[in-house]
């Protein structure tokens, strides 16, 4: 995205243009719960997400079981596969999607780099950089033809599949007293 000028400054585009930076998106959020509301007021006794302290635990936690289970069952060589630090450390790597994103992609690691590997060796060294970058090359296929379709229309599929994952209360707000037309106020 850095070889079109100005595509991440919104100023400079046209009215209405479709572009955004998620990376922005990403360092504006971080300003605001760091530094504007504090990070006791979300993420502390005061929040509402102080349960995902618990996901630092269970970070710390998870290589551990891997190597219990490893120990318990010495003969299960698979086990050895697991990798938990590139397993959630990958996560971040990820750009910001749905809940379909993450498990088609868990799906086809897992076809790919445990039964192909495993059963199908010869073809996954020969094919397996190639499904990826026939992957890559399909996913910029299809944004491509679909803008082409679609975008230069000006037609929009409205459908549960691409509402905020089907769920019409999604950005409303959660924190207590704020009030938003057509949203639930906390108190």
């Amino acid at each position: 995205m850095d070889t079109i000028p100005n595509i991440c400054d919104i100023e400079l585009l046209s009215a209405g243009s479709p572009w955004t930076c998620p990376g922005d998106h990403v360092f504006y959020d971080a300003s605001v719960i760091w530094g504007l509301i504090g990070p006791r007021r979300i993420f502390g006794d005061l929040g509402t997400y102080a349960a995902v302290n618990w996901f630092f635990l269970g970070g710390a936690v998870a290589p551990l079981l891997v190597w219990l289970a490893h120990r318990a069952f010495p003969g299960q060589n698979w086990i050895l596969l697991i990798n938990m630090p590139v397993m959630l450390g990958s996560i971040f790597q990820m750009p910001p999607a749905t809940a379909v994103n993450y498990t088609t992609w868990i799906l086809i690691g897992f076809l790919s780099g445990y039964v192909v590997y495993r059963y199908r060796r010869d073809w996954w060294e020969r094919h397996n950089y190639l499904l990826s970058g026939a992957l890559d090359a399909g996913l910029a296929f299809m944004a491509v033809l679909i803008y082409l379709c679609l975008g230069l229309e000006n037609i929009s599929l409205n459908w549960w599949g691409n509402d905020l994952d089907g769920c019409p209360l999604a950005s409303c707000p959660t924190a207590k007293g704020i009030v938003v037309k057509g949203c639930p106020v906390y108190n």
